[in-house]
């Protein structure tokens, strides 16, 4: 277990240290829909747009940049539903090592083909990515590689904030933030951010049906294994949650809502159609809970989605 100390001011050092390595990504106001989202303003930061595909590159490259390259000349090694591994492996190019990914069977071919571009070994083993952690960790151990976790990691939930950090200053402080969550660290990251500069925003966590992993623990006041995932989305499919996660979501988090599959499939599509945005199915699913209408958009509400990761799901 990480104890998962992380305040304002290391968002802030981890935007400072990552700046050249990432790009500043567009925030996009939603208007002149077919099929509009609800009565307010709706605005979407396109991190589909990032490095690697998704907001994982701020975290991998916060945490090889706070590391001395000593600890990662024999090589990093993660385990991830397709992200977060691209982005370790794009972090390893920086490092000039070898990066291995160990990847659950649900992932996508289309992840898969993007990590072996990035150079990565894969290894597809295990049923979710718990199975697959448990069997990078060993490998880690064994070879004395570098181990990046995807969300456990101080360096990492500070480098996923800086979204937030961005976010505020391209566009107006929202009263709501929907986030999807896989393992909790990027919105453990951005929920530090907003609530320290913004303590009124309003911060909504969106998994699956077939994953509720931060809900089910939040529901039971304490972080508990799901008993089985069902859920067809590898990136967003986490049997079990780290403690310091929970921690930092009870803290800062308003509530999760629950989507089913098929609902974040119809986002992607909207998504495609509508705005010719190529999102993932974890990238569509903050949208999911908007056009299924668990989340009600109010006449005069700011509302900010994060599409949180590229892919053809929807096209």
């Amino acid at each position: 277990m990480v104890i998962l100390m992380i305040e304002l001011g290391d968002i802030k050092a981890a935007r400072d240290r990552i700046s050249e390595h990432i790009r500043r990504t567009p925030v996009l106001p939603v208007r002149n829909t077919s099929l509009p989202l609800g009565k307010g303003e709706l605005f979407l930061k396109l991190e589909c747009m990032q490095v690697t595909g998704s907001f994982k590159a701020r975290g991998a490259t916060n945490k090889f940049l706070t590391m001395p390259k000593e600890a990662v000349r024999n090589g990093i090694v993660t385990a991830s539903g397709g992200n977060h591994g691209i982005a370790v492996a794009h972090a390893a190019t920086m490092a000039g090592v070898p990066a291995t990914v160990f990847v659950p069977e649900a992932v996508t071919e289309e992840k898969i083909a993007r990590l072996r571009q990035w150079g990565a070994k894969v290894v597809r083993r295990g049923k979710i990515w718990n199975d697959s952690n448990a069997l990078a960790l060993n490998y880690a151990k064994e070879r004395n590689c570098a181990y990046f976790h995807p969300f456990a990691d101080p360096a990492v939930v500070a480098g996923q904030g800086t979204t937030a950090l961005e976010f505020l200053e391209d566009a107006p402080t929202p009263d709501v933030m929907v986030v999807a969550i896989g393992g909790g660290g990027l919105i453990s990251g951005m929920s530090i951010a907003l609530k320290a500069l913004h303590p009124n925003v309003r911060i909504i966590g969106v998994e699956p049906t077939g994953s509720p992993t931060l809900k089910a623990s939040l529901d039971a006041g304490r972080v508990v294994r799901l008993p089985e995932v069902t859920s067809r989305v590898a990136t967003m499919s986490c049997g079990e949650t780290d403690s310091g996660i929970f921690d930092l979501v009870q803290a800062h988090v308003d509530d999760v809502m629950l989507v089913d599959d098929e609902d974040i499939l119809d986002a992607c599509q909207w998504l495609w159609s509508e705005l010719g945005i190529a999102a993932d199915l974890s990238g569509a699913a903050a949208i999911a809970v908007l056009k299924s209408g668990k989340l009600r958009v109010e006449e005069g509400q700011k509302v900010a989605a994060l599409i949180c990761g590229a892919g053809s799901d929807g096209m």
